[in-house]
């Protein structure tokens, strides 16, 4: 049946022009989620290396400087949201119209400002879904790319509601003995379900754990089970799914 497959890329670490190189080796795209800075003391992409991967991949918004929304004061979060858009938008000189929050970290709150921000969907951290979610600001994903062990899945689980439609893929996440068997566990589900398959990662994660290889093979395995207009960025995943939403715009 095949699976419809996007991939999220946070952060804006140097290492996320590898993660490019691998996607479009196997015609498979997605979006890259952008800081200006990191307070955390990652190195970001310079301005012009992001220009240049907005050629060929859509470019989100993470905030001014990766700050965790819940942690900092609403004038903060408020700055850090519509600051993190206008300044990102004028580097690119085009509009961005999609954002994550950095940690998964937010409430109802930060869901309002980011869409009276203009942003036409938000991604979460939310994982083991394959739908796009029930609202575009509160998108969630299948799986972390990073070799978790069982309880982060359970605790994300417990936490993230829908137990129901959850299940299946908090199963599939529990049954294979090493961590790379829930990828493709997870994306095989998808593909016997024509279901969406919503892959995220850190690239400075993927150099840390020496993961470049098996990157490469999954992807190669993706591409097997998905046809070419499946294969989508974020931003034309909410457009499929939520008809408030115009691909070709910001909002």
């Amino acid at each position: 049946m095949g699976a419809i497959f996007t991939c999220s890329i946070d952060d804006g670490h140097p290492s996320d022009l590898k993660m490019a190189d691998l996607l479009a080796r196997h015609g498979l795209t997605g979006t890259f989620y952008v800081p200006l800075a990191n307070r955390e003391g990652l190195p970001v992409m310079e301005p012009a290396q992001v220009r240049d991967l907005a050629g060929s991949f859509e470019i989100g918004s993470h905030t001014l400087d990766h700050s965790y929304l819940k942690s900092i004061s609403d004038d903060e979060a408020r700055r850090q949201v519509v600051e993190g858009k206008h300044r990102l938008e004028d580097e690119l000189g085009q509009t961005v119209p999609g954002f994550c929050y950095p940690g998964g970290r937010f409430d109802k709150r930060h869901v309002n400002m980011v869409r009276d921000t203009g942003f036409a969907y938000a991604r979460t951290t939310r994982n083991l879904c394959f739908h796009p979610g029930q609202a575009p600001h509160e998108m969630p994903t299948t799986i972390q790319f990073y070799p978790h062990g069982k309880g982060v899945y359970v605790r994300n689980f417990v936490s993230g509601g829908e137990w129901a439609t959850r299940m299946p893929g908090l199963h599939d996440a529990l049954r294979p003995r090493e961590w790379t068997g829930r990828l493709y566990a997870l994306f095989d589900r998808a593909v016997r379900d024509g279901s969406v398959f919503h892959l995220w990662c850190h690239s400075h994660d993927i150099d840390a754990i020496e993961g470049w290889q098996e990157m490469d093979r999954f992807l190669a395995y993706a591409a097997t089970g998905t046809k070419k207009n499946d294969r989508l960025n974020n931003h034309e995943l909410a457009a499929r799914f939520f008809k408030c939403i115009n691909p070709g715009v910001s909002s």
